[in-house]
Formats: C-alpha cells, structure tokens, sequence
C-alpha cells in the first residue's frame, strides 16, 4: 500500500515534511502546498522556499498546481521542471470560498467542457507526469459521472478522489459508492482521499476496496503524526519522538520566521491537533493558546512532556 501526504496549505510546508520525513516518515509521496501562478509569472516567497530541491531532499515531493488557465499550469510546470521535479499535481478539490467564487480548485468543477479543453491543452504540451486530485463535483454527487469521463480521455499518472462535494467542504461523510464507481471505471491510477486516521479506518477502506493499493492522508497525521508508519504496520507514536519532531518544527519556525507571535500562531495550531495526544492535552492546549510569548510556551510545552503520557487510540 502506497502512503501519500496531502497538500494541507500553511501547515505541511517544507519545515514540516522535513521533521515528519526526520522522525516518522512513512510516506511514499510528498505533495506540496499549491503554488497559485500570478501575473508577473514568479512564485512567492513561500511558494520558493517550499520546492527548492536543498528544502525537499530525501523525500519523493510533488508539487501542486492551482489554477484554471492551461497557460499559467504550463509556464509553472516548466519552472518547476527546472527544479528538477518529474510530476506535478493539478488542484481540482481546494473547497474554500475564495478559491471557488475564483473558479480553482473545485470550483474549476463547475465547468467540466472548460475543464476538458484545459487538460486537452496541458496535455498537447506535457513533458511531466500530470496528476490530479479532484472532489467529486461542486453540489451533486451525479456530477462526477461526467467529471470522471473527463479524466478518463487523458493519461493522468493518478487521479487522487476525495469522495466529497465542494459544498460538504470537510463535513459529512465520504461518499464511498462514488468512490465505488471510480474504483470500476477509472482507467488511470486511483488513489483515495478522506478521513483516514488510524489503521481502523484504513482496515474498513480495505475490506471495501480489497484492490486498493494507494492512500493518501491529510488531516489525520496532524492529529498522529506516525500515521504514515502505523498505517504501514508500524509501531506508533512515543514521546520521545513527538518531543524531537515538536523541538524540529519549533527551532525551524523560530529561525525562519521573526516574532514571538509569528511563531507561536503556528505552533498554536499544530497543538490544535497535537494535544489529543496526550493526557490532559485540552488543558495544555488551552495555556499554549493563551501564550503571547515564546519563553512561557516553553515552559508549558516542557511541563506537558514531563507530566503527561501518550494516549494510543
């Protein structure tokens, strides 16, 4: 079974899939964060920082595309070309509002004959692998009928479904009979996306789709950052190795960005997932929360290791 790490945007950047690669690893794909092509043509700062090849070494990474115009993913592709990178991912499954109302990411679902015209353009030019991570339409799970038709006309190296609507955004269920139909009539690559977080929920996608050999995890490796290894038969997470890979992200954060606020306001948010970890994690994370200062959040993060234990679901 093939592990992949999704693209979670301002969280898996290139300080973090090196202190996961560095503790858990686990993951036989790493996608980065989009890169959304602007009118001068150059990616930002961030954007930069994340696909430079010294920032991704020893990690398989894939970096995503947002956009809906064939020229831009083209002009972006060959620079990332120049970096070195095989494969590029197309970002058809972004839910949110302001990539939406833009017509990116899922809302690009909305017109599947543009759709078509755009990766019939991508395609003429392609020198890279193309892969695409899609929902399954924008309101109605019928819409994926005609979606997957689209996708099946051009030889994508995967097509990645999270089997839910733009308007579900990270709510209800995955649609797993859509996922169903995927599985029958694809004829690219399939891998599946959604609300995998233990080896439960990969053990019941399995007994569904015995002939499933391709995952990819998101939001359930913020919550267990081993989820990668366990999901691979591997033993879980110890506090030795939550304290090294916190430590990695915490000194990374600190040297590259200026601020005790800067700083903080990301490693608030890994603790967001983080302290379901531990015993008494609520507790911790409402002090870290609270914290306007790196050297108190040390103190708290120092007391947590010392007093609390890891909880294994």
């Amino acid at each position: 079974m093939k592990i992949y790490l999704a693209p979670l945007e301002g969280i898996t950047g290139h300080i973090y899939r090196t202190a996961l690669k560095e503790c858990f690893d686990g993951f036989d794909k790493y996608f980065i964060p989009f890169i959304s092509p602007n009118q001068k043509g150059h990616f930002s700062t961030r954007e930069k920082k994340d696909v430079l090849p010294e920032n991704n070494r020893g990690v398989l990474a894939v970096p995503q595309i947002l956009t809906n115009q064939a020229e831009d993913f083209i002009e972006t592709a060959k620079k990332l070309a120049e970096y070195g990178y095989e494969e590029v991912n197309l970002n058809l499954g972004c839910p949110s509002r302001t990539v939406v109302t833009k017509g990116r990411g899922a809302g690009f679902l909305e017109e599947p004959d543009r759709l078509d015209r755009f990766l019939d353009e991508i395609f003429k030019k392609r020198e890279w692998k193309i892969s695409v991570k899609t929902r399954i339409g924008m309101s109605e799970p019928e819409e994926f009928e005609d979606l997957l038709k689209i996708y099946n006309r051009y030889p994508l190296e995967e097509l990645i479904v999270h089997p839910r609507l733009q308007k579900d955004l990270y709510k209800n269920t995955p649609n797993l009979d859509v996922f169903a139909m995927a599985a029958e009539e694809s004829r690219n690559p399939l891998c599946y996306n959604g609300d995998i977080c233990n080896a439960e929920d990969m053990k019941r996608l399995r007994e569904r789709f015995p002939k499933l050999d391709c995952v990819m995890v998101g939001r359930g490796v913020l919550a267990d950052p081993a989820l990668g290894r366990v999901l691979k038969g591997g033993w879980q997470a110890e506090k030795a190795e939550l304290r090294k890979f916190h430590d990695l992200l915490y000194r990374a954060y600190c040297e590259e960005m200026s601020g005790d606020r800067t700083v903080l306001y990301k490693m608030k948010e890994l603790w967001f997932y983080f302290s379901g970890l531990f015993t008494n994690g609520k507790k911790y994370y409402k002090k870290i929360k609270k914290c306007e200062r790196c050297v108190i959040y040390e103190s708290i993060v120092n007391e947590l290791f010392m007093k609390e234990e890891v909880i294994h679901g």
